[in-house]
């Protein structure tokens, strides 16, 4: 069974007002003295003061890695308290926000080479990675999951305010993610020989630093034998991220085996992927969705039926079926993230509310 892990982006907010604070440096010194010196840290800091990450270690049983994903929210939540803040599974900050760009010369470097998208991406997203056997097995992985890719988005939704508004996005995060230059869907590879050309190709131009900042909606891992999904939001439920993880892995599961029989992935343009993709962050599931195969809109729910179709045979090898359809049917019938959102915002008319509301959701 391939083993799965999870990295999570969560925004640091005050307790009181629900606004972003720049404590991430104080979490981490809490974070740093409670592990082993001789692991790799669970919890590391990104590219604004406003945010920590945590990442899992690689699992194969999915109820253990939906209790690393419980213990470390709930760590976090820890660390944060000490230093005078909360964590909140949050993919944007619904109130106003003053960027702080975190120190160190990688994020010094983003910030001149791009300005004010710089400055704009306190954005908390879920990236997910699956084991693969080699690069040429993950290049056909990332060649025939490429469809997909929106419906996890669609689900995953989390981020309708921004900067004080309502954006009229499910996922306003993704249009932000998309302002960095190497973001997004990609073409066909075909090999991994010409995955890596284009990845030195794109480094080569100087508009990226090096290899880890080719955002790919999915790519090969720079640091490990995995398929790395990145399109989704920061989920505002941990079982939500779970289900991320448990569809990730089907999809490389069920794209590696048909590699292996010989089927030729989908030539579908990026111009529709793009379509697609910008469907899914506006909607989430409470409209039409781009059906992966067929690319004309249909309902959300028959997508995503049609998403547990295709990886069925996956997800029941990997014990997962049954858990991936509740999840999705949940998600469905009581709305994403947000939705969730939403609706305390509707009710109370208080961002301030809705930043709470999200502290408590987070930790359930």
């Amino acid at each position: 069974m391939r083993t799965v892990g999870v990295e999570e982006e969560l925004l640091l907010v005050d307790p009181e007002t629900g606004e972003p604070r720049a404590l991430s440096a104080a979490v981490l010194a809490r974070a740093a003295r409670r592990e082993e010196p001789e692991e790799e840290p669970s919890f590391q800091k990104e590219l604004h003061a406003q945010m920590v990450e945590f990442a899992t270690r690689p699992q194969s049983r999915t109820d253990e890695l939906a209790a690393e994903l419980t213990r470390l929210r709930g760590e976090a939540a820890r660390h944060a308290e000490e230093a005078g803040c909360a964590v909140a599974a949050l993919a944007t900050s619904p109130l106003a926000v003053r960027p702080s760009v975190s120190v160190g010369r990688r994020y010094r470097w983003m910030e001149e080479q791009y300005g004010i998208a710089t400055q704009e991406q306190i954005v908390c997203g879920c990236h997910v990675h699956v084991s693969v056997d080699s690069d040429e097995e993950g290049v056909a992985v990332l060649d025939r999951i490429r469809p997909w890719l929106p419906v996890l988005m669609a689900l995953s939704a989390n981020s309708p305010f921004w900067q004080g508004r309502e954006t009229g996005y499910s996922s306003y995060r993704r249009r932000v993610w998309l302002r960095w230059p190497s973001a997004g869907p990609t073409e066909l590879f075909g090999t991994a020989g010409a995955y890596h050309r284009r990845v030195a190709d794109m480094v080569a131009t100087g508009t990226v630093l090096d290899e880890a900042m080719v955002y790919f909606d999915a790519r090969l891992s720079a640091r490990y034998p995995t398929v790395e999904v990145r399109v989704a939001d920061v989920c505002l439920r941990a079982d939500t991220a779970v289900l991320m993880a448990v569809l990730v892995r089907a999809l490389v599961e069920t794209a590696a085996r048909a590699w292996a029989a010989g089927e030729e992935p989908v030539d579908h343009s990026i111009s529709l992927l793009r379509l697609a993709d910008w469907r899914a962050a506006r909607s989430g599931l409470t409209g039409d969705l781009v059906h992966p195969v067929t690319l004309r809109h249909a309902p959300a729910e028959r997508v995503v039926g049609d998403l547990l179709e295709h990886v069925g045979d996956a997800l029941a090898d990997n014990g997962d079926l049954e858990r991936a359809r509740a999840s999705c049917a949940a998600l469905l019938r009581e709305g994403d993230g947000a939705r969730a959102q939403r609706e305390v915002w509707e009710r109370t008319g208080s961002l301030r509310e809705v930043v709470a509301a999200c502290v408590r959701l987070t930790q359930e």
